[in-house]
């Protein structure tokens, strides 16, 4: 049961950033279609769980030492080449709004010049890169249990301090900044790009847990815990659209109005949320040029951070707008092309090896 709610904790904890636990990922997603949007993330429930297991499943049949490998396995040398960079630069691109959204956050909450956010986040970053995956994998899984814990709270509580009425909520919500032109597209972008960010932590997991089935147990209990966690988002800033208008994190704000206490404790677990998403997507980018866990990579790491430090002052509402659906566009390429391959390879034994691309 360990290792089942450490693998779970990963896969939320690799997801549930800046964007996701803030409320403004869920509002350009669902909320901003109204009340339909509501069912829109309760879909969600059942693709996250699935879209997780079928990608440690891969990486258990695959056994790739790396997610090039296996992108390549699934997409052929050439498209296989044009996915894999685009994924690992989207990564960097994802990475760079985490830190982005640091700096919303100490600006929004303390009143503190966004550059310090960045920065802070970014030293955090890069002394981390410098341990292995396990360790890695471990830190992430730590804080995913609080953070859920506060998020359902807020939630309950703004349901019951909201007085508009849903034809006023759905009036507001329509002038909110969409991710996509409708709500069903959204409803399937939304686990696409999420769950491409998590590819390479899943399927490493799936490649190199001992315990397989509690790999698979946990990406089943973190999917649907993901999908939960975008239902109660969902609601708490929809109930509530009318007064977080603006607001770079919703649910920061949200807990902010509710006490200045439950604003700070809200405000330590999306830094740690951020953080926890934060490390994979940069970790990611970084294993693609250079090997992962050598002197190499860790020199590599401080170039890659201070790069994303450099590139997030685009802004933390407007990245996310931009880099999120169109990483979830390439995500349906790349999660079409797994079904296939697991279509055709159903008969073959999970402990079949892939060969490794050496280029």
């Amino acid at each position: 049961m360990k290792n089942t709610l450490r693998v779970a904790g990963a896969y939320i904890g690799a997801i549930i950033g800046a964007g996701y636990a803030s409320g403004q990922e869920i509002l350009q997603f669902f909320g901003s279609y109204g009340w339909i949007g509501i069912i829109g993330s309760i879909i969600t429930i059942a693709i996250y769980p699935v879209l997780g297991y079928y990608i440690v499943l891969l990486g258990e049949k695959l056994q790739a030492k790396s997610h090039k490998n296996i992108i390549y396995a699934l997409c052929g040398k050439v498209l296989g080449t044009v996915i894999d960079v685009l994924l690992a630069f989207f990564l960097f691109g994802v990475g760079v709004i985490m830190i982005a959204g640091s700096g919303s956050l100490f600006s929004q909450h303390f009143n503190i010049p966004s550059i310090y956010g960045y920065i802070v986040l970014t030293l955090i970053v890069i002394v981390t890169l410098t341990l292995n995956l396990d360790r890695i994998i471990t830190i992430i899984s730590w804080i995913t249990p609080y953070a859920f814990i506060l998020i359902i709270g807020l939630t309950v509580y703004s349901l019951f301090i909201s007085d508009t009425s849903i034809a006023e909520l759905d009036q507001i919500a329509s002038s909110q900044l969409s991710a996509s032109p409708n709500w069903i597209l959204s409803t399937f972008l939304h686990p696409s790009f999420n769950v491409s960010i998590a590819f390479a932590v899943l399927a490493m997991i799936g490649a190199t847990e001992k315990d397989k089935k509690s790999a698979k147990r946990g990406a089943i209990i973190g999917g649907v815990a993901l999908g939960l966690i975008a239902v109660i988002i969902n609601i708490g800033v929809y109930a509530n659209i009318d007064k977080l208008q603006g607001a770079d994190l919703p649910m920061l704000q949200l807990a902010s109005d509710i006490n200045p206490v439950i604003g700070i404790l809200t405000a330590i677990a999306l830094f740690g949320m951020i953080f926890s998403t934060s490390v994979p997507c940069f970790y990611t980018f970084t294993a693609r040029f250079v090997t992962a866990d050598t002197k190499n990579f860790k020199i590599a790491a401080i170039f890659v951070g201070i790069a994303g430090f450099t590139l997030s002052f685009v802004g933390f509402t407007g990245l996310v707008n931009t880099v999120y659906p169109m990483l979830g566009y390439m995500g349906f390429i790349m999660f079409i092309a797994m079904f296939v391959y697991l279509l055709k390879t159903k008969e073959q034994k999970p402990s079949m090896k892939l060969k490794e691309n050496t280029q």
